[in-house]
């Protein structure tokens, strides 16, 4: 509850940046201070950076990955792969992939994960799309790169299950002990699948 002793416009603004994502009130009110200490230009150039945000970014065509024009840069590159499709969850975990350096293909963003308990389902998520794409042909390989939870599992099965009728390789993200990890300390699940994803040394 925001505290009845700042003016109600103020109280507004933190109960809202108390809504985003890793913020509390305390860190809303700490934000909401230092917007008051902005000069007015800085503010103004702030929202208009969000009114901008929200009015130009849009998703690829191809991808689904955030744009400000029709393609993003990653579907535009002619040095990209278009044989290989990566297929993740958000754009935030493309990014991940991107800020690895391991990979020079193309990607697909399903926007989601199959979540039955909160109502989403395969029409949901650009499963169909991605259809659409490997249908299309010039595809060789879909890397299912979904995350290692129960969602990211069953979506990754219901993946494999469509493209088994079709013509590409389907191949699933390994999963292992990160560098600097510890044998002992680590679950289960992890080194499970570190020992069924093992390669030739």
């Amino acid at each position: 509850m925001v505290s009845s002793g700042y003016p109600p416009i103020m109280n507004d603004l933190i109960r809202r940046l108390s809504k985003l994502p890793g913020l509390g009130e305390k860190s809303a009110t700490r934000i909401a201070m230092h917007l008051l200490k902005m000069s007015r230009t800085d503010a103004e150039n702030l929202a208009d950076a969000i009114r901008e945000l929200r009015s130009r970014i849009r998703t690829c065509s191809r991808c689904f990955h955030f744009t400000d024009a029709e393609e993003c840069s990653i579907c535009a590159d002619p040095a990209r792969d278009t044989g290989e499709i990566c297929v993740v969850e958000t754009t935030a975990d493309l990014l991940a992939i991107e800020q690895s350096g391991a990979y020079r293909g193309r990607y697909h963003v399903l926007q989601g994960v199959l979540a039955p308990l909160d109502a989403v389902g395969p029409d949901d998520l650009r499963i169909r799309e991605l259809l659409e794409r490997i249908e299309g042909g010039g595809v060789r390989e879909v890397i299912i790169a979904t995350n290692p939870s129960s969602e990211g599992e069953a979506t990754a099965h219901y993946l494999l299950k469509l493209l088994k009728d079709h013509n590409v390789r389907v191949s699933r993200i390994a999963y292992g002990i990160p560098m600097g990890g510890d044998l002992k300390y680590t679950d289960r699940f992890t080194l499970e699948r570190a020992l069924k994803g093992r390669q030739p040394f």
